[in-house]
């Protein structure tokens, strides 16, 4: 019997369907951190030692809904890998690139597990979100090569100056996230509602937050500097709708990061700075990818 084929048009669906997930997944994950059920199950992968399964609490109910989406989004995944064997044609880098989603959330479930073994120690919890942006990265890559024409595909040609301003960005993009991360660990919402008290950075919650504003600033400042650079040159018809992108969604980010640090850092503004984190990390990544696409135009060297 022969399989169903699947069009490119309908994988592309399927990568989108992923990515959306994966980005969801991360929100939801924050939302478990921010109601103070971090070690609503105590256990892993058991919810406690006497039940796989336990929503006799409210926190132990988030923690569970939260740790079930992980099935959601694994199911998305595999779908992802199904989808580019039986995609027609097949492509190599797509399958490679979709196979690399469901270690990704295998390895996610994984370190989960060690966030909550650990009780909820700082580091676990960086590394759980930092392995998150790596999914993000590897999923939009996934969408944006599904979205290419088959076959050999055109390199894109841009200066010297603008190809490493452009791993510049990347650079200064993921010092940001990592610098948030620090944040995150120092700062007053640990996941725990109560029982031993959970590990933090010894750090003053003031200087982690200025290290990490100034790097999104210094990162924003470079975003424009490039944008202005290359305004009257051909590389413009390479970065300028990326570059866009990345300073409109980073100025709001940075706004509502100021906003919830004078404002006591309310739970629902962390969530979507949360959110936000990861549009800018779409929005850096997607910079990157745009100098490595093929592109029917022809760009000069510069």
């Amino acid at each position: 019997m022969r399989l169903p084929r699947v069009s490119p048009r309908a994988y592309r669906g399927l990568t989108l369907a992923a990515l959306v997930l994966l980005v969801t997944i991360v929100v939801t994950g924050a939302l478990v951190r921010l109601t103070e059920s971090g070690l609503g199950c105590s256990d892993w992968p058991n919810c406690n030692k006497q039940e796989f399964i336990d929503v006799s609490t409210w926190h132990a109910r988030i923690e569970q809904l939260n740790r079930l989406f992980t099935g959601l989004v694994m199911v998305a995944v595999i779908a992802a890998v199904l989808g580019s064997l039986l995609r027609e044609p097949r492509r190599r880098d797509l399958v490679w690139l979709s196979v690399s989603l469901v270690v990704g959330v295998i390895g996610q479930a994984i370190v989960g597990g060690v966030v909550v073994l650990t009780h909820l120690h700082p580091a676990a919890v960086q590394q759980h979100f930092l392995l998150s942006m790596a999914l993000l990265a590897a999923a939009l890559t996934l969408h944006r090569r599904a979205a290419l024409p088959d076959g050999e595909r055109r390199v894109v040609v841009v200066s010297r100056t603008t190809f490493w301003s452009g791993w510049l960005i990347a650079a200064l993009g993921a010092a940001a996230v990592v610098t948030g991360t620090v944040v995150t660990g120092t700062g007053p919402h640990s996941g725990s509602h109560g029982g031993d008290p959970v590990r933090r950075w010894g750090f003053t919650i003031e200087s982690v937050a200025r290290v990490h504003g100034i790097t999104v600033m210094v990162l924003l400042l470079t975003v424009v500097v490039v944008s202005w650079r290359t305004w009257r040159t051909p590389d413009r018809r390479v970065l300028e709708e990326p570059l866009t992108a990345l300073i409109v969604i980073g100025l709001l980010q940075a706004s509502v990061g100021y906003i919830q640090y004078f404002n006591g850092v309310p739970v629902t503004l962390v969530g979507i700075h949360v959110f936000f984190a990861c549009l800018v990390w779409l929005a850096v990544v997607n910079v990157v990818l745009r100098l490595r696409e093929g592109r029917p135009a022809s760009i000069g060297n510069g």
